[in-house]
C-alpha cells in the first residue's frame, strides 16, 4: 500500500519537476532517507506526541538548503500523517531517474572482491546486453560464487560453486 501511494507522489514531482531540478531533488529526498534507517528518528517521525510543525522543522533542518518543493512536499506529507513513506518516494523518484536517464545500477557480490577492470569489462557487457548505462559496485560476502544483481532491471544473474559441483556429479553419474 505504501509503494501504491508513494508511485502516486513520485509521479506527481516527475510532472511538475524541470528537468534542471530533478537531479538536486533527488539528492535531498535520498539525504532524508538515509536518517530512516536509525531507530531513535524513526521513533520521532511515528510519536504522536510530537507536533506535525515539530516533525517538518525536523525532516527540513536536515537539508542544508530545501526547495520551496520540497518544503512544500514535506508540509504535504505532514498533513496526511504520511512522513513515514518519504524513503519509498526518495527509491521511486531515484527508479523514475534511473528510467529517464537509462542509467542503471547493480552490485557484483562474491566471495572475492574484483578488480576495477573486471567491474568495468562486465559493465560494458552488460551495458551493450540492456542497451543502458550500468554501473557495478563490488560487495564482499560469504556467497559461494558470484551474483550480479540490478535491481532496477529485475535482473540476477549468479554462478554458485556448490551448483556447478552438483551439476557435475550429476552429469557423471548418469554417464556411468
Amino acid at each position: 500500500m505504501r509503494e501504491l501511494v508513494a508511485k502516486k507522489y513520485v509521479n506527481a514531482l516527475m510532472q511538475s519537476l524541470r528537468e534542471d531540478e530533478l537531479d538536486a531533488f533527488a539528492s535531498s529526498l535520498h539525504q532524508l532517507s538515509m536518517a530512516y534507517g536509525i531507530a531513535k528518528f524513526q521513533t520521532i517521525i511515528h510519536s504522536c506526541e510530537i507536533s506535525a510543525s515539530k516533525k517538518e522543522e525536523l525532516l527540513l533542518s536536515m537539508v542544508s538548503s530545501p526547495s520551496p518543493k520540497l518544503i512544500n512536499l514535506i508540509k504535504l506529507l505532514s498533513a496526511n500523517d504520511r512522513l513515514a513513506i518519504l524513503p519509498d518516494i526518495a527509491q521511486g523518484l531515484d527508479y523514475q531517474l534511473s528510467i529517464k536517464k537509462n542509467s542503471f545500477e547493480g552490485s557484483v557480490v562474491g566471495m572475492f572482491e574484483l578488480t576495477q577492470e573486471q567491474l568495468n569489462e562486465l559493465e560494458t557487457s552488460f551495458g551493450k546486453r540492456f542497451g543502458a548505462t550500468i554501473h557495478l559496485a563490488s560487495r564482499k560476502s560469504d556467497y559461494p560464487g558470484i551474483k550480479i544483481e540490478l535491481e532496477d532491471l529485475g535482473i540476477e544473474v549468479s554462478f554458485s560453486v556448490e551448483r556447478l559441483k552438483s551439476q557435475l556429479t550429476e552429469h557423471i553419474l548418469k554417464a556411468i
